[in-house]
């Protein structure tokens, strides 16, 4: 029952990641980077499964030797979802991860070498018809532009990017995405900001090295969400130091708030007070780690008293209004029925897999109906 989103994204060109589209009209693409050894296929692969499980559209692992590509082809054969390739100085290494498979190379063709060993690069990645990402970081902008900025600012990384942006534009290649992070939350803007009104290109927005779990998941809150809400961003990473399947949740909780792409529950629970009949924080964490695989789309709102129930609960799928000994049921906005409040974990849960369950019905059925016409 969630109203459709306010924002008007920015027109961007449609590149492909794989099978993924980035830009132009596609939903906005959640991904993440594994952190495990590269050269451990089974740990990596495992990772990446779990990332996908949470809902990662795409996935990046580094690949900084010749030992990591040989690993990455195995990796790239165990997998479904589209891997990009971490790739910093070495052309050769370049050209031997997209022959492995990679759907992406994560390169700066400015610090590659010479003009020689970037064309190969821009040749093979047309021959493999594959995208480059070009990713600026203000903690590592040339010397040059150090000098002339003394400090990094939104123009510095802007000036930074177009150098790339412009080798790739004299090659003709126009198949690649842009990211200009920064750990502060407004030079992340500010170049973000910049970067989109001289470009077209899909930009991949993220705050690098935003830092623990919470304080990280903060800043790359309040920074995205503010670029998003501007209509800037076609596909995003949450960096954090923590697991990258946490990433993809956060990143996914930040598109959810917006309204813009949803990708299970959207949980509405109040803080909780002295007049909950129930105990509100127990409750929706149980609930929080029992229902975390749903990707079904559904608002479920949980209140703890009739003050703020009834208004939540007629504008959720599901809606619990706390009372004791009965909470009353809101199914679609209307009143439904009593279900116990001792056991309100066990009934949303019941109420919920239901409705996982008629919807994915539905699909399957609409599939159905799809291939017999044809």
């Amino acid at each position: 029952m969630s109203t459709p989103s306010p924002i008007k994204r920015r027109k961007t060109k449609k590149i492909y990641v794989g099978d993924v589209a980035v830009g132009g009209d596609a939903p906005i693409s959640v991904q993440s980077m594994t952190n495990t050894d590269t050269c451990d296929v089974d740990a990596t692969v495992a990772q990446i499964e779990r990332c996908v499980d949470a809902g990662a559209d795409m996935m990046r692992v580094s690949t900084p030797t010749m030992d990591t590509v040989e690993a990455f082809a195995k990796i790239r054969k165990r997998v479904k979802v589209p891997l990009i390739a971490d790739v910093h100085f070495d052309y050769k290494i370049a050209l031997a991860v997209a022959k492995a498979g990679a759907d992406c190379l994560r390169i700066n063709p400015g610090n590659i070498g010479n003009d020689k060993k970037v064309r190969e690069v821009v040749a093979c990645a047309r021959d493999y018809n594959i995208p480059i990402r070009i990713g600026v970081n203000a903690g590592s902008l040339e010397k040059e532009i150090q000098r002339k900025y003394k400090e990094p600012t939104g123009a510095a990384m802007v000036e930074s990017a177009m150098r790339h942006i412009d080798i790739l534009d004299r090659l003709d290649f126009d198949q690649y995405k842009v990211s200009v992070k920064a750990s502060n939350v407004f030079l992340t803007l500010d170049a973000y900001r910049l970067l989109s009104q001289q470009i077209d290109n899909p930009l991949h927005l993220g705050v690098t090295e935003a830092g623990v779990y919470r304080t990280g998941t903060v800043k790359s809150a309040i920074a995205l969400g503010g670029l998003l809400l501007d209509g800037i961003g076609d596909t995003i990473r949450i960096s954090l130091a923590a697991e990258p399947e946490d990433e993809i949740k956060i990143g996914f909780d930040i598109l959810k708030s917006l309204g813009i792409r949803a990708n299970g529950i959207n949980f509405i629970a109040c803080p909780s007070c002295s007049r909950q009949e129930f105990d509100v924080i127990r409750v929706m964490n149980e609930l929080e780690v029992r229902l975390e695989d749903v990707r079904i789309p559904m608002d479920v709102s949980v209140i703890g008293c009739k003050v703020n129930g009834p208004g939540e609960a007629k504008e959720s799928d599901i809606g619990v209004v706390g009372a004791s000994p009965n909470s009353l049921v809101y199914l679609e906005g209307q009143k439904s029925h009593l279900i116990d409040t001792t056991t309100l974990v066990d009934n949303i849960e019941k109420m919920v897999r239901e409705r996982v369950a008629k919807a994915e019905k539905k699909a399957a059925n609409e599939i159905l109906r799809v291939d017999g016409s044809k």
